[in-house]
């Protein structure tokens, strides 16, 4: 029977783990550490040139992590209950999700095969958050709770979009042989999504300055400076005796 390194699910939690915290606070042993660890993985799975890659994926760190300042931003601006720039650092699990896609998506940038997924799937357990590191997403990027968004592999979200629990932005079933075909949405700038909308198929632009509104489900494109609701009766009367 094949050997599929099912552990390295394992050291991939570890690496991600402590990838993350790099960004924020270097130090030289660390680097040692993720530089081999990468390289020994690489190995198992029988991925080319990895040094290069690493070299690569190292010199992307700056801007990522420039990046991620603007995020954190983000958030510290458009959470109320975010009370300073250490709290969203250390406590925010959107931000941990949209770190780790950032560093995933380099390397789904570079064509690493899985490795990218086994970092969003880490992240994803921890946080609820399932975002394909082959999206791509601009600067100053809010999730707010964040638990249950979905963020389809060819999803394009521009910059300043926030994002509310529950928000799929997913694809319409399509045959295997259109796996490389663009599936998922291109989100605008300046876009608010609240919670539980669902926004579906790769020919779908949500327009600029657009507000999609709770509960929402779209098949078709939204003109900028749109406002898209859900509209539903809800009736309030007093309670009949006996009912609880």
């Amino acid at each position: 029977m094949k050997n599929y390194n099912v552990r390295l699910r394992e050291v991939m939690e570890t690496f991600t783990k402590r990838l993350f915290y790099n960004l924020f606070d270097k130090q030289e042993s660390e680097a040692l550490f993720l530089k081999q660890t990468f390289l020994e993985v690489a190995e198992k799975l029988s991925i080319n040139n990895p040094t290069d890659i690493w070299e690569a994926f190292e010199n992307q760190f700056p801007t990522i992590r420039e990046k991620l300042d603007l995020d954190a931003l983000s958030f510290l601006k458009n959470d109320p209950a975010s009370t300073c720039i250490e709290e969203v650092y250390l406590a925010y699990p959107g931000f941990l999700a949209i770190s780790v896609y950032r560093l995933s998506h380099e390397l789904y940038v570079l064509k690493v095969p899985i490795i990218p997924r086994m970092m969003s799937e880490y992240v994803h357990g921890i946080t609820g958050i399932d975002i394909h590191p082959g999206a791509t997403i601009g600067d100053s990027f809010f999730l707010d709770h964040g638990t249950g968004i979905v963020i389809g592999e060819t999803s394009i979200i521009g910059k300043h979009v926030k994002i509310y629990q529950g928000v799929t932005l997913g694809g319409i079933s399509v045959a295997k042989k259109l796996a490389s075909t663009k599936r998922h949405p291109t989100i605008e700038d300046n876009v608010c999504i609240y919670a539980n909308a669902t926004i579906l198929g790769g020919d779908i632009v949500i327009g600029a300055n657009s507000t999609i509104g709770a509960n929402v489900w779209i098949t078709q494109s939204v003109p900028e400076n749109s406002l898209v609701t859900y509209q539903t009766e809800i009736k309030i009367r007093p309670k009949k005796n006996g009912i609880r």
